[in-house]
């Protein structure tokens, strides 16, 4: 298999990826902007051959590259940046080279916010109310029937970037004037509960071959825009609920070969209600939460099944992984000498975070884990505690 992999050294997880394309069989080819010497050793030895352009968003530059892989390495098998950023340009590239996957004919249902409430509905999946807008006047027809507060978020587009909660006119009319000329926006029923996950692999013949549930403390959004720490956990057991709310969105929008990283909300009253799916890795270190929970590789375990159609297991949890991260602006009670005498029999990891991750993820970040979940709860309320 000749696997192009779009962006291989950001983020770093790029790097783990291709190490186990690698090592699954692939011949692996990288294309992106970052100079080869920078690479890191472990990705410079996955790669076969790497190809540098100055602009990534330049698609002309992209298929040149392109043209020269197949040029000396023939057909080209895969093209995957495991990024949410890059769909248009990875189904164009596989439209173009008639390459397996998801091509510019579908991108749109997986892109855009608007359209996946017509699978979420397919599914059978509770949905949350919703109405596509760029206009003043669509944005108070929807208000004059949800009331308030309502969430306004991009149509397309990853993260919490832009995304806000609005309780009253003034907050509305500050969302429009910061809003970013000519953005079309979904703007959305506020959900008073907190985010679950549904995160695994689907293989080739839409099958789910592994599965694993994080559940968050607090709100991304608000996390974001009040510049706040954050928290979450992996856990050992997916919820019933959560099981069959996910398995019924993987078959609506049909994935294949693919991880899939799904958002549900879990209401205070115990529903659940479809949010986005993401045909992506779940981000941050999450994938390492799973490893953490499962004792797997899911970076193995991917490669694995795009390069030889396989996966191990069944597999079973084991523990609760626990991320809690910290903001360098906020003052806390105990220091990292601290955390680490007091908990350091349960942190598996924790570093320093990339700045352009910082306000959604935390300036630092532990990870702890536990077969008990009173004990990493223990943990992260020690790791946010506050001077008074």
């Amino acid at each position: 298999m000749n696997f192009v992999f779009f962006s291989p050294h950001f983020p770093s997880t790029g790097s783990e990826f291709c190490d186990r394309l690698r090592k699954a069989g692939a011949t692996v080819l990288g294309i992106g902007d970052a100079p080869y010497d920078s690479l890191s050793g472990k990705l410079k030895d996955a790669l076969s051959e790497y190809y540098r352009i100055a602009d990534m968003e330049d698609y002309d530059r992209t298929f040149r590259a392109m043209g020269h892989f197949v040029h000396q390495w023939g057909r080209i098998d895969r093209f995957e940046s495991l990024n949410e950023h890059w769909l248009d340009l990875e189904a164009g590239i596989r439209t173009d080279f008639n390459i397996w996957g998801i091509r510019l004919d579908y991108v749109q249902n997986i892109k855009k916010k608007s359209r996946m409430r017509a699978a979420f509905r397919k599914a059978g999946v509770n949905v949350i109310a919703q109405r596509k807008t760029s206009e003043r006047s669509g944005a108070l027809e929807f208000i004059r029937k949800a009331g308030y507060p309502v969430v306004v978020k991009p149509d397309s587009g990853a993260g919490a970037a832009h995304t806000y909660k609005i309780s009253n006119p003034a907050e509305l009319d500050e969302f429009f004037r910061i809003k970013p000329e000519g953005m079309s926006f979904v703007m959305e029923e506020f959900i008073d509960g907190l985010v679950v996950t549904y995160d695994g692999l689907v293989n080739r013949d839409g099958e789910i071959v592994f599965a694993a549930s994080t559940k968050y403390d607090d709100s991304i959004m608000e996390v974001v825009n009040q510049n706040r720490h954050m928290s979450y956990t992996c856990r050992p057991e997916i919820p019933p609920e959560v099981e069959e709310a996910g398995r019924r969105i993987v078959r609506a929008f049909d994935l294949r070969e693919r991880f899939f990283h799904i958002e549900l909300f879990e209401t205070r009253d115990g529903r659940i209600v479809a949010l986005e799916v993401n045909i992506r890795p779940p981000g941050g270190y999450m994938t390492d939460a799973i490893n953490y929970s499962f004792d797997i590789d899911i970076y193995a375990e991917w490669a694995n099944m795009v390069v030889k159609g396989a996966v191990g297991g069944p597999y079973k949890g084991k523990y609760f992984t626990a991320y809690a991260s910290r903001k360098d602006h906020i003052a806390y009670l105990h220091d990292h000498a601290d955390v680490l005498a007091a908990h350091g029999d349960k942190i598996v990891r924790h570093n320093a975070i990339e700045p352009i991750f910082s306000r959604a993820m935390g300036n630092y970040a532990y990870q702890m884990r536990s077969t008990d979940p009173r004990a990493v709860r223990e943990a992260v309320a020690y790791i946010h505690a506050l001077k008074s």
